[in-house]
């Protein structure tokens, strides 16, 4: 049986008010100012030499896609919510870990938060992310990097993020 639901990613208050912006100005001002540049570059005659034309529509394209990945981002996100302060790794929380000997801190939660809230972001989908999800404090978990390399890490803090 395969999952087939959209994941959720954990974003601040902050981080989903920009990002709602966003897309009402991609969705109305931003469609129609490439509309109209695409509309020029067309007045200016032969669509095969024309550079302005395609690059108008190249961006066109981006922007689109933006506005999907935005969107869904939107409809598949928790916003705001604080998790438990019960020492286990959730989407939300800051979480320091162990790794390479070496001590990090960052905040579990989807990427765009990382403007808003001056941490390190790592995102819950992300194999560090999904090895020590759930995880408590003391506890050890491990995951596969893109590069097939094996990492070792070690919960040692995890509270919730305040802002």
């Amino acid at each position: 049986m395969t999952d087939t639901s959209t994941p959720t990613s954990y974003l601040t208050q902050e981080a989903y008010d920009r990002l709602k912006g966003e897309l009402e100005h991609l969705s109305g001002e931003g469609r129609s100012e490439i509309a109209k540049r695409i509309e020029a570059a067309r007045e200016e005659g032969d669509l095969k030499e024309n550079g302005g034309y395609h690059a108008a529509k190249e961006e066109q394209g981006k922007m689109e896609a933006r506005i999907r990945q935005v969107r869904q981002l939107l409809e598949n996100s928790t916003v705001g919510e604080t998790p438990a302060d019960d020492g286990i790794v959730a989407p939300g929380m800051v979480v320091t870990v162990e790794m390479f000997g070496d001590e990090e801190t960052f905040l579990l939660g989807h990427r765009e938060i990382k403007e808003d809230s001056g941490l390190e972001v790592f995102s819950e989908q992300s194999p560090l992310g999904k090895s020590i999800n759930g995880k408590k404090v003391g506890q050890s978990a491990t995951y596969q990097t893109p590069a097939g390399k094996t990492v070792k890490v070690k919960v040692l803090k995890a509270a919730p993020y305040t802002g």
